[in-house]
């Protein structure tokens, strides 16, 4: 009886070793926003990497383009809300993927800063 007590006080001791309470953001790498996001700069390669695959004429949700600064600014409010949807939510945007937190970030702040061109 010895024996098993042993092997499970180990293994124990190894399970709460190997936890972690540190969250995504205590270890990922700090990303500096822009002191002010524009369109230009900073969002439209986020958008052209992320989101014109699909969103763009022939894309899969070409009925819904964001190919242009005034596109993207109409529709931030629906981009933000589809973004930040929870994993497994069918609406959630991009689709098969997540933006990271930064890049969400930058969006949040180019509507704060009045959506620059």
């Amino acid at each position: 009886m010895k024996k098993p007590f042993n092997l499970l006080t180990i293994l124990a001791f190894f399970a709460i070793l190997g936890c972690d309470t540190r969250t995504y953001d205590d270890i990922s790498e700090k990303v500096t926003l822009p002191a002010t996001v524009t369109y230009t700069n900073d969002i439209k390669p986020l958008i052209a990497t992320n989101c014109t695959v699909c969103h763009s004429p022939g894309g899969a949700s070409g009925f819904f383009p964001l190919t242009d600064y005034t596109l993207v600014k109409n529709a931030i409010d629906n981009i933000l809300d589809r973004v930040q949807r929870p994993n497994g939510d069918p609406q959630k945007m991009p689709q098969g993927g997540s933006l990271s937190q930064s890049s969400i970030d930058l969006l949040k702040k180019w509507k704060n800063d009045g959506l620059k061109e």
